[in-house]
């Protein structure tokens, strides 16, 4: 599988994501090795946020990345809405930049959208590239008007990707805000690929046709949801663990090129949407 072209970067199509992790002290050094784990198999992208456990999580990745180049890494953080300001983003961004215990972030994103002005959040994003803060800037949980309405805004263009929920059970996206994405060159970042654990309601990992494909390739059923997720070249998928073979399977997932009947006998079970659907969230 090809790296993804993220702002001016090639990136490998599985990252790392972080949400729920750094809550307990007693899984620090699991989810440390397994941070670690990733990266010394190829993973560059690790994504994080300000929210997440109330910034443990970019303390955790902090940690996590100590003894590795900071400059083969591409480190991905989150502003909170409401901290998305002309008194407040410079401010939330530093005490994430020293959380992470790095100069610069390669990414940051907006969380989702909130109260403050988007053209506000732009401004200052647009300003912390300046100080050599953040290589580029993004958003969150953006649905396709959302995306559109960005784009027409002074700098807008700007912004280099669109992270939401996408997975086999969450196909919604591939409607209306995938190919609006691909029409201007944005990659999609996935999070929840592997529908937390297949914890969200499709039943992934007990459907034949799955079981079937991933027997074919000798994997299990979270590496073809995985394979499936990135399989356009042009998606950057962040699936959480802190068990340390899931992140090897995570990352060899990303050699799994799926045949177009595979392709269609997933299709027959998860059909692609024929009509506009409401973002999945979280």
């Amino acid at each position: 599988m090809k790296n993804v072209k993220v702002g001016n970067r090639d990136v490998f199509p599985v990252g790392f994501g972080t949400w729920n992790m750094g809550n307990n002290s007693d899984n620090f050094n699991n989810e440390i090795e397994a941070i670690r784990t990733g990266i010394k198999n190829g993973i560059q992208l690790i994504d994080t946020a300000e929210m997440y456990g109330d910034g443990r999580a970019e303390e955790l990745v902090g940690h996590a990345i100590e003894p590795f180049n900071r400059e083969d890494l591409f480190l991905v953080s989150k502003v909170l809405p409401e901290n998305a300001s002309k008194k407040q983003l410079l401010n939330s961004l530093d005490h994430s930049l020293k959380r992470l215990n790095t100069d610069y972030l390669d990414l940051y994103l907006l969380h989702w959208q909130g109260s403050i002005p988007i053209t506000e959040t732009i401004e200052e994003m647009e300003k912390a590239k300046k100080l050599g803060k953040i290589k580029s800037w993004g958003v969150s949980n953006f649905n396709v008007n959302d995306m559109k309405a960005l784009l027409n805004l002074p700098n807008g263009s700007k912004c280099i990707t669109n992270q939401v929920r996408y997975n086999l059970g969450d196909r919604g996206i591939e409607f209306d805000l995938v190919p609006m994405m691909k029409k201007i060159n944005l990659p999609i970042m996935a999070y929840a690929p592997i529908a937390r654990g297949d914890r969200l309601g499709s039943n992934l990992t007990k459907q034949d046709a799955l079981i079937e494909i991933a027997e074919k390739y000798n994997v299990d059923v979270f590496q073809i949801l995985l394979a499936w997720t990135i399989r356009n070249g042009e998606t950057i998928a962040i699936p959480q663990s802190s068990n340390i073979n899931h992140v090897i399977k995570n990352v060899n997932a990303a050699t799994i090129e799926l045949s177009q009947e595979d392709l269609g006998k997933i299709d027959s079970v998860y059909p692609k949407p024929t009509q506009s659907e409401p973002l999945a969230l979280w």
